[in-house]
């Protein structure tokens, strides 16, 4: 009866914003005992990692109860600069970017919070976090003085307010990092953190903890710390944990051990094998770690998705991009479902701290709501009067998405042959200028498509005057490294044969809103959808089926594009590349009394059938969904 009351009582609606006072209420480093004090008394933090902006907004509550239920005493949370401010000057934290609403959640649910505000991020997140319209003044430097004056207004007003929620304000932060991993870039400009700590200082004041994070090499923890800053360090279970603490040592002698990041999973890049990382040994160093009295941050406790077109990308020997899943082989799975490593690590709390009464939430429901029959809309270029009602862009030669101010997404670029070239002739990108996949028709007959890094070179063939269109695709921009100044588009000329190709009409494609608008879906009553190459849009609708649980969306047949249900983005689906080869779709993106409206942008390849919607037994990891070799219970196929 007690843990039934406990976990009624952890259930109940949240209370209105409100602080504690904040008389007597301190968060500290105590150097000579080695240790975070809270109150006065000696602290150490459990945390897990968990991204607000890859979660649903209906469902955070849910995901940081069960965190507090395996045992954590505090999260940590990424702050997305371009998820805020998307447009410069137009800042957005409302619904799913409701920041504080997310605090007061966390506060209410009785966790502390570690706020990682950037201004870059890394995360696996489009650019890092930083906005795109940043690319719009040539030749930046990003992480260096370049920035410094761009990002005052972002600082000034995220910083405002997250000062009421600092821990000796009444609130529940109680640690705030400047910047992220600064050692992992090339830059290594110390006037660049000096000015952030100077911001971070004047908006928060001199009483919060700040800090920094890197990674367990010299050369990153040496350009990435700085005094006045507290340096952490993060590894996961491939290290030796004495040396990596004496490295972190040598640039904190006294204070907190701190692992900010211990990997409980890895991340994966389409065309990778899926990552994993060991329960085992998951469970058996964080029980080290916390033995010898380190606070520790575990990255991920649950990932969530890249809905829409937030995933980055990474880029060292290639570009790779990161696929929809962040469900990162996390405790807690993409579907906020508890895993058997999740009950291994409540195992190892259990030892270090008293584990809140009450059961485990248990995962949230699922349903197959069977097969939807899709039909072509039509492909992109004969839509171009309702993706882009604006019209074209005119240009002699090729502009990038950020000259035309179309962050993500897709463009159209459009001309003319100059020349009959009845024989393949080829059409080449010569400084490797496609960022990221290009889709080639002539006359609106798909001819093939081009790749950046890989496939540079293409054959078309067709007569003087026939219209040639590139769709161009911005797979996500590179979150880490020296090439995160990641421009999108055609970059540089195309040459077909020996002629430069020039007078270029571009349309920027607005899908996301024609598809919330409904101006792509059709009359459904007809017969099976017709199959193409190319880029092409199909459309259907799942009748309302009186229940609006979780489900995935597999796509087999299907080769390349994106999905959206009533109007929400769901993210990219590549199933012949994988790994991954089902699509999450939230509960609350769904409609139990309306019918639900499918839209799906095929860009290679559709097959004659269906997609459907199938159900995943709650304990499965996402490490099942990479594979189609599964006896599935029931499913929902387009």
């Amino acid at each position: 009866m007690e843990s039934q009351i406990t976990f009624v009582l952890l259930s109940l609606c949240l209370l209105p914003i409100v602080f504690v006072l904040a008389d007597s209420r301190s968060f500290s480093i105590d150097y000579k005992n080695n240790c975070f004090q809270k109150d006065g008394k000696p602290f150490q933090y459990i945390s897990g990692s968990i991204h607000y902006s890859r979660i649903p907004r209906e469902y955070w509550k849910d995901r940081l109860l069960k965190m507090y239920m395996t045992g954590l005493n505090a999260i940590q949370v990424y702050v997305p600069w371009n998820f805020h401010e998307t447009v410069q000057g137009v800042f957005n934290f409302a619904g799913d970017r409701d920041l504080e609403y997310f605090l007061n959640l966390a506060n209410q649910t009785g966790l502390l919070v570690i706020l990682r505000p950037g201004p870059y991020i890394c995360a696996e997140w489009e650019m890092g976090g930083l906005p795109a319209w940043l690319l719009q003044k040539p030749n930046i430097i990003l992480r260096s003085p370049d920035l410094s004056l761009m990002v005052v207004d972002w600082l000034a007003m995220l910083l405002t307010k997250m000062k009421p929620w600092l821990y000796q304000n009444g609130g529940n932060i109680i640690s705030v990092q400047v910047e992220n991993e600064y050692g992992s870039y090339f830059a290594c400009d110390y006037n660049y953190m000096r000015h952030l700590h100077t911001l971070f200082r004047l908006f928060l004041g001199e009483d919060v903890i700040l800090f920094t994070t890197d990674g367990n090499t010299d050369k990153e923890m040496i350009c990435g710390t700085l005094e006045g800053l507290y340096a952490t360090i993060d590894f996961g279970t491939d290290t030796n944990i004495t040396a990596a603490f004496i490295r972190q040592r040598r640039f904190e002698p006294k204070g907190p051990l701190v692992n900010s990041e211990f990997y409980t999973g890895w991340l994966d890049h389409w065309g990778d094998k899926h990552a994993s990382v060991d329960t085992v040994k998951v469970s058996k160093m964080l029980g080290e770690m916390l033995s010898m009295g380190a606070s520790v941050n575990m990255y991920m406790f649950e990932g969530g998705t890249n809905f829409g077109y937030w995933n980055g990308a990474d880029h060292d020997t290639r570009f790779r991009s990161v696929v929809t899943s962040y469900d990162y082989n996390a405790p807690l799975s993409e579907a906020g479902d508890p895993t058997d490593k999740l009950l291994a690590i409540r195992d190892v709390i259990k030892n270090f701290r008293d584990i809140p009464v009450g059961p485990m939430p248990p995962a949230t429901p699922k349903f197959a709501y069977g097969f939807i029959t899709l039909q072509k809309v039509g492909n992109i270029s004969s839509l171009l009067d309702t993706l882009s009602p604006q019209g074209p862009v005119r240009s002699q030669y090729p502009l990038t998405f950020e000259e035309i101010k179309q962050y993500y997404g897709f463009m159209l670029y459009r001309t003319t042959l100059p020349r009959n070239v009845p024989e393949p002739t080829p059409l080449i990108s010569p400084l490797n200028g496609i960022h990221d996949r290009a889709y080639v028709s002539v006359n609106g007959v798909f001819q093939g498509l081009m790749e950046r890094d890989t496939a540079l070179v293409m054959n078309v063939t067709g007569q003087q005057g026939d219209q040639l269109d590139i769709l161009v695709e911005n797979m996500g921009r590179v979150n880490f490294g020296s090439y995160i100044n990641d421009n999108k588009s055609l970059l540089g000329n195309l040459i077909l044969g020996n002629d430069v190709l020039t007078d270029w009409s571009i349309y920027p494609l607005d899908i996301d809103t024609a598809v919330a608008n409904g101006l792509l879906q059709v009359d459904h009553s007809g017969s099976a959808m017709e199959a193409g190459d190319g880029p092409m849009i199909y459309s259907g609708t799942l009748k309302s089926t009186g229940l609006a649980w979780d489900t995935f969306v597999k796509l087999n047949g299907w080769t390349k594009g994106q999905v959206w249900v009533n109007g929400v983005n769901l993210g990219r689906y590549w199933p012949q590349r994988g790994p991954q080869q089902t699509l999450y779709v939230p509960g609350p993106f769904l409609s139990a009394t309306q019918p639900n409206n499918i839209t799906v942008l095929e860009l290679e390849r559709a097959p004659s059938n269906t997609i459907f919607l199938k159900e995943i037994s709650v304990n499965q990891s996402f490490s099942s969904l990479i594979s189609d070799n599964l006896s599935w219970s029931c499913y929902f196929q387009i």
